[in-house]
């Protein structure tokens, strides 16, 4: 059975990591993605390797994990955007699209009449999404952005790290997450606005930035800021408004302990021996155990070490206290549970037989997530789209690849 977005069709001109990843999405749900690439080059995270992938004789291609990571089901065709008859190859792809996702500078594809006002007179019906690092309109729209500079500017890397008074510096997250949820902000916004097409019958503009993206889900520690006027400062693993709710050393490793209520409080101090901190004035309620975190945290880091990770997580759990024991990826990927849980999948692809990739973590009772094929070779499916979507023959497709326009 064909996944939900099944019909629907998008022309990507996005490169890098958030707009890739809203496509990567709605590729699994069943759209038809076509991925406009620079002839001869590509998305940018092509070349972000090592690793590569390896061929069907253990040999290293050119095909980066990057690229692969953000890519799946999609059709990659090449077009010059700088090139007169590639300009007007995407605009007819784009006349017959539902949806077209862009992050280029504020104000490029203007320069190529492939800006929404333009591409929308052709097709009142398309949904056109600009991500950009500050947004289509103010006084930063025309700087650039990467993520590592968003979460630095928007907030997130000064909640992030060791805290201040121990010599913590400043970290942002392991992945980048400031693309990443800007590219789930924006398919949510681009289904959002195929539901109101059904409505009105016309398409609409979304204007998305990675900035305000990052801002948006500082969540709870933005609005412990509003509330307060104190910006929020680093915690390590410590939650600014749940307490005990963070890491502890053990004998062999570490404990992530994660207590909601008082009543898991109550269980977690009695399974370690000390129930009478329940009943302690300090610490009887989460407001108490907030403001008293210092000294309730240093009686509880000396236990924990006395005894084992494994010893720690079945006593906690045995009382219903949520812990979690702090995993390499390796663990999470090569372990037993990974195959139980379906994290991983096996992806088509033209070099290699298959390529490994985590899977996406819905799952439809009756439109399921689709598993058509790896990331695909630059420019892999440009005869097809140009035949099958444009109509163009076979010796006009090699006259554009002689001009330079694909």
């Amino acid at each position: 059975m064909s996944g939900p977005l099944s019909g629907i069709r998008i022309v990507d001109l996005s490169r890098v990591l958030a707009g890739p990843w809203a496509s990567q999405l709605l590729a699994d749900f069943g759209a038809e993605v076509i991925k406009i690439e620079k002839p001869g080059a590509g998305d940018d995270t092509r070349h972000w390797g090592p690793p590569w992938l390896s061929d069907r004789d253990g040999k290293p291609t050119r095909e980066s994990a990057y690229f692969l990571a953000t890519n799946r089901n999609k059709l990659s065709i090449t077009a010059n955007l700088s090139h007169p008859e590639g300009q007007k190859l995407v605009s007819e792809l784009a006349s017959q699209a539902d949806v077209l996702l862009e992050n280029f500078r504020v104000g490029t594809l203007a320069k190529f009449r492939l800006d929404a006002a333009n591409l929308q007179e052709q097709n009142p019906r398309l949904i056109y999404c600009s991500i950009s690092a500050y947004g289509q309109q103010g006084s930063r729209r025309s700087l650039p952005g990467y993520d590592a500079m968003m979460q630095a500017e928007g907030g997130l890397m000064s909640i992030t790290g060791e805290p201040a008074t121990s010599g913590g510096q400043p970290q942002k997250v392991g992945v980048a997450i400031a693309d990443i949820m800007t590219g789930m902000y924006a398919a949510t916004a681009i289904l959002a606005a195929l539901e109101a097409r059904h409505t009105s019958g016309e398409g609409q503009y979304i204007d998305l930035s990675l900035y305000h993206s990052q801002v948006a889900w500082l969540a709870n520690q933005g609005q412990n800021f509003l509330m307060t006027g104190v910006s929020p400062g680093r915690l390590g693993t410590a939650h600014p408004n749940i307490v005990p709710y963070q890491s502890f050393r053990t004998a062999d490793g570490y404990v992530m302990l994660a207590v909601g209520n008082d009543r898991q409080f109550a269980a977690c101090v009695d399974c370690m021996g000390i129930g009478d901190l329940a009943n302690d004035a300090r610490y009887a309620s989460n407001e108490k155990r907030v403001r008293n975190r210092d000294g309730l945290i240093t009686t509880l880091s000396a236990l924990f070490q006395e005894k084992s990770t494994a010893h720690w997580l079945d006593a906690l759990a045995k009382v219903g206290v949520p812990a979690g024991r702090i995993n390499d990826i390796d663990a999470v990927l090569g372990g037993d549970y990974a195959s139980e849980a379906g994290l991983i999948g096996q992806f088509r692809h033209s070099l290699s037989e298959t390529v490994p990739m985590v899977t996406n973590p819905v799952n439809f009772s009756a439109t399921p997530v689709e598993r058509r094929h790896a990331g695909p070779l630059l420019g892999e499916h440009t005869e097809q789209i140009l035949t099958s979507r444009l109509g163009y023959s076979i010796e006009k497709i090699a006259g554009l690849r002689d001009r330079g326009a694909i």
